[in-house]
């Protein structure tokens, strides 16, 4: 299993495992992601896919096993080291969490502006130009309100890369979009994962999401960004089930497996839709 000593790593779990009280979430999962890639998780409802997240974050600790975060032990690590490690995590919520009460342009800075010691004009320039990225240049003094479900996703993206972390965490970042709108979320990790090139990991129930962001590639030319269908896929999916790690492999590996759990869990999901 590979160690914090590999520097390719961004995130690597060990023999971890979880439980509420009676109830075991996680049995001794291990699974490691290369920096500058891309894992997919999914499972379940009740599967523990968030949770892998909440362990990554430091926010839950393992009963045991060994968690590193770019090449940080942190599953015995203090809360203010933590907080340290936690700077160059981005992290997107099922919830969004935006505050009503500040400008699109607040929300995406708040990070910067509380935390940060960047002069208030770097500070400015980073969100506008986060804005820009997810497409919503032109949205800064808007509030949340006046968003669709997409554009509200999309600003909170922007939050969570504006402190530009080398991993990125998204949980379930489509959910409750219609195609089209999803869609647009989609196409942002995909140019985070491929233009800016920041480690992700992504929980999501939305199978056709997962594979469209596998099989789409983001390239910039002449100043343009283009998002494209590729035969290569850009992702590693994993399939949480029992507490452990049920498949690992590639999505053409998923869709060809003849575990029954696996054509259960994909069926009526898989492309052509």
């Amino acid at each position: 299993m590979p160690t914090h000593n590999d520097e390719s790593l961004a995130v690597v779990f060990d023999k971890v495992s979880f439980a509420f009280d009676d109830h075991v979430v996680l049995k001794e999962i291990s699974f490691s992601v290369p920096k500058a890639s891309m894992a997919i998780l999914l499972g379940a409802s009740g599967a523990g896919k968030s949770i892998v997240l909440k362990l990554i974050l430091g926010l839950l600790r393992p009963d045991s096993g060994t968690i590193v975060v770019n090449g940080h032990r942190i599953d015995s690590m203090r809360e203010r080291d933590l907080l340290r490690v936690r700077t160059d995590i981005g992290m997107s919520f099922q919830e969004i969490a935006l505050f009503d009460s500040l400008t699109v342009a607040e929300n995406v800075g708040y990070r910067l502006y509380e935390e940060d010691d960047l002069p208030l004009d770097q500070v400015n320039a980073r969100v506008a130009e986060v804005l820009g990225f997810v497409g919503l240049g032109e949205y800064g003094e808007r509030m949340p309100s006046e968003l669709s479900g997409g554009q509200r996703r999309r600003v909170a993206i922007a939050r969570a890369m504006a402190t530009k972390p080398s991993l990125l965490l998204f949980d379930d970042p489509t959910t409750g979009l219609d195609p089209i709108i999803a869609a647009t979320v989609d196409d942002e990790i995909v140019k985070l994962r491929d233009l800016e090139h920041v480690t992700s990991i992504m929980v999501t129930h939305q199978i056709r999401d997962a594979y469209y962001i596998a099989m789409h590639e983001a390239t910039r030319s002449n100043g343009h960004v283009q998002i494209h269908e590729t035969e290569a896929e850009h992702a590693r999916f994993m399939v949480l089930h029992e507490g452990r790690i049920y498949f690992e492999g590639s999505g053409a590996e998923l869709r060809a497996a003849q575990d029954p759990y696996v054509k259960e869990f994909l069926f009526m999901t898989l492309p052509p839709w």
